[in-house]
């Protein structure tokens, strides 16, 4: 009988890399140019409400062409409010007007966000994904690299002032177990310029980024990718692995990596 497991990302990679940065403040210009320097891929999340009147301080829409290349842009809520303290109304449309705002701005859909404050209960997590939301990261450090359980309380690794370097030896450390190994760093620009501490994330950014045994993607990227993973359809006798997903998926069959096309039928 076959042995078929789910533990490889894209090209048949073990691990997978993604920053998350909050409040779209200015500093995000030379944030994202070290993660593009390095290979490295982020997830911005923003609040639109800063937009107008052209807010200084703050990366402006005709600027996210150019700033935001390669990554991705998210939601953060339009005025950063607090949403356990709101009713469902309100919180419906600090999350819609922040998508519009973004959405026209970015010219695509924009599917996940981060909480304000790292705020959320059981309620806003509902009303996230009637607001067309797939994930949403929380700021509570887990310190490992598991996937989520669910996308919306989506924990990240670490804040890059908690254990940065140290969990990133531990995400490349030899292991027994061929896994997949997600590694999330999240935190704000702004914190790099207030701690005078740049070259800590330019540091971490050399040593992680550019690796060819690793996956760089942005939150939504591997939102798509595992969500594909687990639509996999399998044979019952294990000799085909069917993809009903748009998206090309790879996997192991007795030890060797191989992938199956979306829409298609990989026969064993």
């Amino acid at each position: 009988m076959n042995v078929i497991k789910y533990d490889v990302f894209p090209g048949g990679k073990y691990h997978c890399l993604t920053m998350s940065y909050d409040d779209g403040r200015d500093f995000d210009i030379r944030l994202a140019q070290i993660f593009r320097e390095n290979g490295i891929k982020g997830t911005f999340h923003l609040n639109s409400n800063h937009f107008e009147g052209n807010k200084p301080g703050f990366v402006q829409p005709d600027q996210f062409a150019e700033v935001y290349a390669g990554h991705e842009i998210s939601c953060h809520m339009y005025t950063h409010p607090f949403p356990t303290d709101n009713p469902d109304i309100s919180v419906l449309e600090e999350i819609i007007e922040d998508r519009k705002v973004l959405e026209k701005a970015s010219g695509y859909v924009i599917r996940g966000m981060s909480y304000p404050y790292g705020n959320y209960d059981e309620r806003v997590i509902a009303l996230c994904r009637a607001a067309g939301m797939e994930y949403s990261r929380t700021t509570k450090s887990t310190n490992d690299f598991k996937l989520p359980e669910n996308f919306l309380a989506w924990h990240p690794t670490c804040h890059h002032k908690h254990n940065l370097m140290e969990n990133l030896e531990a995400f490349y450390a030899p292991s027994r177990y061929n896994r997949l190994k997600l590694f999330y760093v999240w935190g704000h620009s702004y914190e790099f310029n207030n701690d005078n501490n740049w070259g800590l994330i330019e540091e971490f950014s050399k040593k992680a980024g550019g690796r060819e045994d690793t996956w760089y993607a942005t939150n939504i990227e591997i939102v798509d990718y595992v969500n594909a993973i687990r639509a996999l359809r399998v044979s019952a006798d294990r000799t085909m692995v069917y993809n009903p997903s748009a998206i090309e998926v790879w996997f192991t069959v007795n030890g060797n990596t191989v992938s199956v096309k979306p829409g298609e039928t990989f026969k064993l």
